[in-house]
């Protein structure tokens, strides 16, 4: 791979915190270096994707800005950075309305399982307090399930027909602890102090049981959201999510493991950390505490999770402040994933449409309005017909036309006997319920309308459902998809089209002037742009 290099400009404002901005806000400035290297995460040299020649990359640490734009900009991948090889691009967007954890990775082809991830934290301002005391310091941990073959290797196996094999292991913060006394610790602890440990899932397939021995974790926030504050003896953290814990170090001063292992197979692979005692004295001991067996468990500890009602986030308010369950559905989507070897080619869909990537991107063709050349909408029916998991798959482009600014209800069948675990860019959602069966109109009643916690992932179990409420509120077009990176490469993804018909700076921002252009809209005169005034 040449060097690709990203130029990333985050809009923060210390004037902000103080209440006197003038002038020119401030910017934060970070600056990528992509390019291959050869690592050993599993004792074996491969290449990997390294960033600033770290793998995995160092986390990006930010606060919150307060803008007046209507603009909400999520890095849960790369889908906005396009870069040839050996190019730079500068990427310049503002941190609003949200705080939290994230992770973000590169989102093209299988490159994902070769590295190029990291973590993303936003914190609040210090106008907005959190809901609990300063931590001694904040660390990131990135698991992940592990290949050792090149992310080329494996997207060869999916293009042929075959699917991706077990995993060769599982990785903390791209390392496996060999526990013969000469790891280094990942992180430190001293003694009598609390830590927040930020714990993703960058995975490629597999949920992750995350667990520190002799520590309980007390949970305090996921993917944006403050929750209710309890204590778990591990998490299972399923593909694309993100849990934030508090870590008291009340132990007896030694090493002592943090251990990822994966859930829902019959051969369990394990992964470990050490994390130190700066006054330590004494290895991490060999007995390692065991996960939980089943996925009735992960359910019941999804049934847990609560909205903290009055803890403020990103804004002044209290979260509970706002009641979506008191908001009138007006669209009701069903989505059901599907699984298709027909002709010796694997391919997963959505509604018996497993999505292909058209030639044109998708928001130049709607941008240059050229849309009805390039893909069609709603192709797939809102309530699919009864046996649509079993029908044949038609492979095009999957795009939905949702109305600015409605109140969605988004159903998520697995009908299938693997896990599965969705994403959307550009929003959070409410994940109002995951039950087993499937879902019928009489489901609702099970729905958690009060306390359900905003987030961005949602995972959905063997032969059953998942249900989420949003305000398509965000402008673009937005990817849906699976976060399982072989079903999503193989098609079990979409687009929400969301438009705003008022062609507004206060909506959208125009595209910006260097953006790469292909396809149909590559020589077409620039469109006429947005104003904050509208059309």
């Amino acid at each position: 791979m040449a060097g690709v290099m990203f130029t990333v400009l985050l809009c923060l404002s210390a004037g902000a915190m103080l209440g006197t901005v003038q002038g020119e806000d401030p910017y934060l400035f970070f600056t990528w270096n992509v390019t291959y290297g050869t690592r050993s995460p599993l004792g074996v040299p491969q290449q990997v994707i390294l960033i600033n020649d770290q793998f995995p990359a160092l986390p990006f640490d930010m606060e919150r800005y307060p803008a007046k734009e209507e603009l909400v900009a999520r890095w849960s991948a790369w889908d906005q950075l396009p870069n040839p090889p050996g190019t730079n691009y500068t990427y310049h967007f503002q941190v609003k309305d949200q705080i939290g954890s994230y992770i973000y990775y590169p989102s093209t082809g299988m490159h994902r399982a070769s590295g190029g991830f990291g973590g993303l934290r936003v914190n609040s301002r210090l106008l907005i307090p959190v809901p609990y005391a300063d931590p001694e310091d904040d660390y990131t941990v990135i698991l992940n399930d592990w290949h050792t073959k090149s992310h080329k290797t494996l997207q060869s196996f999916l293009d042929s027909g075959r699917s991706l094999a077990r995993p060769a292991g599982v990785l903390i913060n791209g390392k496996n602890a060999k526990g013969d006394g000469k790891d280094e610790p990942l992180f430190t602890m001293k003694p009598g102090k609390t830590y927040k440990y930020r714990i993703c899932n960058a995975g490629l397939k597999n949920t992750l049981n995350f667990r520190i021995q002799g520590h309980p974790l007390k949970l305090v926030e996921m993917e944006g959201s403050h929750v209710v504050q309890n204590v778990y003896e591990s998490l299972d953290v399923h593909v694309g999510q993100c849990f934030t814990v508090l870590v008291t170090a009340n132990q007896a001063p030694k090493d002592y493991y943090m251990v990822a292992s994966t859930r829902f197979n019959k051969q369990v692979l394990t992964g470990k950390g050490i994390i130190r005692y700066t006054n330590g004295k004494g290895p991490a001991s060999p007995e390692l505490p065991e996960a939980p067996v089943g996925w009735a468990w992960s359910l019941n500890q999804f049934r847990s999770f609560r909205w903290n009602l009055t803890a403020s986030a990103a804004r002044p308010n209290p979260q509970g402040s706002y009641h979506y369950g008191s908001i009138n559905i007006t669209r009701t989507i069903k989505l059901v994933s599907s699984t298709s070897r027909e002709g010796g080619k694997l391919r997963y869909a959505l509604n018996g449409v497993s999505h292909v990537n058209p030639e044109t991107p998708l928001k130049l063709a709607e941008y240059y309005g050229i849309a009805n050349k390039v893909f069609k909408y709603d192709t797939i029916q809102d309530s699919p017909q009864a046996d649509i998991a079993h029908a044949k798959i038609v492979s095009q482009p999957n795009v939905l036309n949702l109305t600015f600014r409605n109140f969605v209800e988004i159903i998520f069948e697995n009908p299938e006997k693997s896990m599965q675990s969705y994403h959307l860019d550009g929003y959070s959602f409410f994940a109002v319920a995951v039950e087993p069966g499937t879902w019928t109109p009489e489901k609702r009643k099970s729905y958690n309308l009060l306390d359900a916690v905003s987030r961005t992932t949602v995972q959905v179990f063997p032969k059953s459902w998942a249900a989420i409420l949003l305000t398509f509120d965000n402008a673009g077009m937005w990817n849906i998809r699976s976060e399982m990176w072989e079903r999503t490469y193989l098609g079990q993804q979409l687009y929400a089209s969301v438009l705003s018909p008022a062609r507004s700076l206060r909506d959208e921002y125009n595209l910006p002037d260097n953006s790469l252009l292909c396809g149909l809209v590559k020589d077409m005169p620039t469109p006429q742009p947005y104003s904050i005034y509208g059309a």
